[in-house]
């Protein structure tokens, strides 16, 4: 096969294809010019309307589910808000169970040294 063969078969093959799109085209053409473009702006607008009712059905939906939400919103605040006055309460508790352990730990470690060594003077004592 020589190189023009091939080429002249490459080309045979691409008109066909033209042929076969402008047959397309052609009938595409007839039913626009037949009337069928206004069944198709028809259908346009029926989509058209459709999709404005969905939309605003959307928008309703949206504002309503907002509106429980910033109030859901709302109660987490105040319930978070509550929540660090008692953790602040109870950090505070536990400071001074912790300030009066050391204190009376402190009070009890002089007297437990005196014990001590009253037990080692009776020990020697004896």
């Amino acid at each position: 096969m020589t190189f023009t063969l091939l080429t002249n078969f490459a080309c045979m093959i691409l008109c066909c294809a033209v042929l076969v799109q402008s047959m397309r085209l052609m009938r595409s053409l007839r039913a626009v010019k037949d009337g069928s473009l206004g069944q198709v702006v028809q259908s346009l607008d029926k989509a058209t309307g459709l999709a404005r009712a969905v939309l605003s059905d959307m928008k309703v939906t949206l504002g309503r589910d907002v509106a429980a939400n910033a109030a859901t919103l709302d109660e987490a605040k105040a319930i978070r808000d509550e929540l660090n006055v008692m953790i602040g309460i109870g950090d505070a508790i536990a400071e001074r169970i912790a300030n009066a352990s050391s204190v009376a730990n402190a009070a009890k470690a002089p007297e437990a040294d005196a014990d001590d060594e009253m037990i080692v003077e009776e020990a020697l004592v004896a």
